[in-house]
């Protein structure tokens, strides 16, 4: 449901998040919040507001992506202050409406003067910068009150469940914010497992942390031999000036227009200054022969210029062959990890290669063993028998490896439970997000996913609030840095660094809600609505995920706000998916209908898909498939049917095509075609090929609110066995309607 007014929205002021660029080793700042990733909700690149702030000094804007902002703390105070090369102030292209800037800076400089007046007094210059130890874990148990967590981190992920615990991670360093607390059962106890997806754009940051063999330099001094021009070329500039004599002539002879006074002019000042050296009688035969090549080359021109015809050969600058000793850099094949970087080893990839126990529906790995995948992984060693196994994007070409295991991340603990808020919080080791979403957060997140959803990232007005948002951000860094410079000039590099990031902390706690507002305005009024305020009180907007189930899913308000709309237009026409010859009774053991990769960590062999490895190749193995056909009024067994579509239709993360395209997101793939895919469910609704496909990502929850509204069985023992089964797990309605209604056969249909 909506909220049923804007302020509801505005309460949430804080956003406890880990920082990108993170050092390797955790602070005693990581118990601290912190915030989001620099980037913008569309991917798309976005400047920030140009604002004015007297006597401020230039601060480097971090580089745009996807919101929410995060910029990287610099290591020094020139980088803080910015230099002579420091990057210009954005300028938004098309500013907001006077009214919201004026609003949006009035805030900032309340902001700005309440720092004032707290760092007014006279305690020490550190302590006006940085918070003591007791002091964050107050502040966070403060935050955490005002703006809990969205999905409240396990200490002990239960053991042996074989969808996990999912969670939800602030910022966008991770597809969806998901990641999953695994806990697998092993002899030697339980193994703890972070298992999450990394969007590409946050890679960057994780390499960053990484000493990965053959990729860090060294510099060492080489005898080289070099070509190089003339000392005296370069003093008299005799190749520029022979240059520029033979471009202007030729771009005559190029055009057949007539030589003009300028040509002849800089032929002439080239002719004077190469002539001066060679009439010196103190020049060496090597600078006499530089001056005799420019001449010789001049003489052409002179030609050209006096009698025309085809345009002349290209003019190289005269150079001599010299040996010197020169600086270059080269890769350090097995050296020791970098200071503050976590030493990796690059091998072929792989995935966990768990168990599931098909009678207790309990899943276990020995934390050991894992089957062979089409690509490359990091795997690296975080310290203290931590670990992290990553398949980069970098390294993982579409065209030859599985695309679907790109940007895979598994974080593993120690042998032993209780470490499942110990596994977030190790991601700042990776420079990521290390915090768990909060309701402020989500809701930045719901907007970013209903863009994508709706399409929206073009719509008038959406680059000025994204660019606006940006603007806030860097408005508010900047006026806490002109605040604290007296006390940021004395600090260390290490002081420096950690002060920075509670300053961009604060900076994104304070305009979070600002940021969140301007943006939300802007898909307001992309989607029809008036304004912000009239979006977030409609009965569609729903900015929290559905977290009641296996999965965590976020909504998009075009559907939950329309539903009937979405109904007619399905009318007669269901979702189906048929498990070719899969066993039912299992599949609902577990509980979930789950994609390629998913079912691979939950321990369930392969095998069961129509094409399990095409899909992994061209990305549709993270989802599963679905097809709009007519409601079939005669089903075969082993089928689920979602007779009213819309129960799916109001997730923001499916695609689908009107044919069968392997669920293909890949690029560089030969089914993949950018002008088929669709998101738009009228559109699906009316589709007609007989392959369509609807890919939904991770998968479908089969006992929660995503509940088929029929399962067919193949016989009455069938039903009889599964029936039996749910009861006993307690399991009596699905989708809201008893079981026993829910639960079919063939035969139902054909007495």
């Amino acid at each position: 449901m909506g909220t049923g007014s804007k302020s509801s929205h505005q309460s949430y002021a804080v956003s406890p998040t880990a920082l990108a660029e993170a050092p390797a080793a955790p602070l005693d700042i990581t118990s601290a919040p912190a915030t989001g990733e620099g980037t913008d909700l569309t991917g798309a690149a976005a400047g920030g507001q140009a604002f004015e702030v007297p006597e401020l000094p230039e601060v480097e804007s971090a580089p745009p992506a996807e919101l929410p902002v995060d910029e990287t703390p610099p290591a020094d105070l020139d980088a803080l202050l910015g230099g002579a090369e420091s990057a210009p102030e954005p300028v938004v292209s098309a500013p907001p409406p006077e009214d919201e800037v004026e609003e949006a800076s009035a805030e900032a400089e309340g902001v700005v003067a309440e720092e004032e007046l707290q760092s007014s007094g006279e305690e020490p210059a550190d302590q006006a910068v940085l918070l003591q130890a007791e002091d964050i874990e107050e502040v966070q148990e403060e935050e955490e009150e005002t703006d809990p967590p969205l999905t409240p981190v396990p200490a002990a992920p239960p053991v042996g469940e074989p969808t996990g615990t999912p969670i939800l991670v602030g910022g966008d360093d991770f597809i969806n914010s998901e990641a999953t607390l695994v806990a697998y059962d092993s002899p030697d106890g339980p193994r703890e497992v972070l298992l999450t997806h990394i969007s590409e754009e946050a890679e960057e940051k994780l390499l960053d942390a990484l000493s990965i063999p053959g990729t860090h330099m060294e510099e060492i001094q080489v005898e080289e031999e070099v070509k190089e021009r003339l000392d005296l070329d370069k003093e008299k500039k005799l190749a520029e000036l022979t240059k520029t004599a033979v471009s202007s002539v030729q771009h005559k002879l190029k055009t057949g227009s007539p030589m003009s006074d300028a040509s002849i002019a800089k032929h002439q000042a080239a002719v004077d200054a190469v002539s001066a050296v060679l009439n010196d009688p103190s020049i060496s035969d090597d600078e006499k022969a530089m001056a005799q090549h420019y001449m010789d080359q001049l003489n052409v021109v002179k030609d050209k210029i006096d009698n025309g015809g085809a345009p002349m050969p290209w003019m190289d600058a005269y150079e001599v062959t010299a040996t010197k000793m020169v600086t270059k850099q080269i890769p350090v094949p097995n050296g020791d990890p970098e200071p503050g970087t976590l030493a990796a080893t690059v091998r072929k990839a792989s995935r966990i290669k768990a168990n599931l126990n098909p009678e207790t529906g309990q899943t276990s790995w020995d934390g050991v063993t894992r089957s062979s995948a089409n690509g490359t992984e990091y795997e690296i060693d975080m310290g203290d028998g931590w670990k992290a196994v990553y398949r980069p994007y970098k390294e993982n070409d579409p065209k030859t490896t599985e695309y679907s295991l790109r940007g895979q991340l598994e974080v593993h603990a120690p042998a032993g439970a209780g470490h499942g808020k110990d596994l977030v919080e190790r991601l700042e080791q990776l420079h990521l997000m290390n915090k768990p979403m909060t309701a402020a957060e989500g809701e930045w997140t719901y907007l970013a996913n209903n863009i994508k959803a709706q399409g929206l990232e073009g719509a008038p007005g959406m680059k000025a609030a994204m660019e606006t948002a940006q603007g806030l951000q860097d408005l508010q860094v900047q006026e806490i840095v002109h605040q604290r410079m007296e006390s940021l000039m004395g600090l260390d590099s290490d002081a420096l660094q950690t002060a920075m990031k509670r300053i961009h902390l604060e900076a994104s706690h304070k305009v979070l809600p600002m940021k969140v507002e301007v943006v939300r305005d802007a898909v307001a009024k992309a989607s029809g609505f008036a304004s912000g305020a009239e979006l977030a009180a409609s009965p569609g907007y729903e900015p929290t995920p559905s977290t009641g189930g296996k999965w965590l899913t976020w909504s998009r308000f075009d559907v939950t706000g329309k539903k009937a709309e979405v109904q007619e237009a399905f009318k007669g026409r269901s979702l189906t998916h048929n498990l070719n010859g899969g066993d039912l009774a299992s599949l609902l053991g577990t509980g979930v209908l789950a994609s390629t990769e998913k079912r691979a960590v939950m321990g369930i062999g392969g095998g069961l898909g129509m094409s399990e490895q095409a899909d992994k190749m061209t990305g549709g193995a993270n989802s599963v498939f679905l097809r709009v056909k007519k409601t079939p009024s005669k089903p075969g067994g082993g089928r689920l049917i979602w007779d009213d579509p819309s129960v799916l239709m109001q997730r923001s993360d499916y695609y689908a095509y009107n044919g069968d395209h392997y669920g293909a997101i890949n690029p560089a793939h030969g089914h993949y075609n950018a002008g088929a895919i669709t998101r738009d469910p009228m559109k699906i609704a009316k589709f007609t090929g007989s392959s369509n496909e609807i890919m939904f990502r991770n998968g479908i929850d089969l006992l929660g609110a995503e509940a088929p509204s029929r399962i067919v069985c193949h016989t009455a023992a069938e039903r009889s066995s599964i029936l039996a089964s749910l009861t006993s797990r307690g399991i009596t309605q699905l989708g809201g309607k008893p079981v026993e209604d829910v639960l079919c056969t063939e035969a139902d249909y054909y007495s």
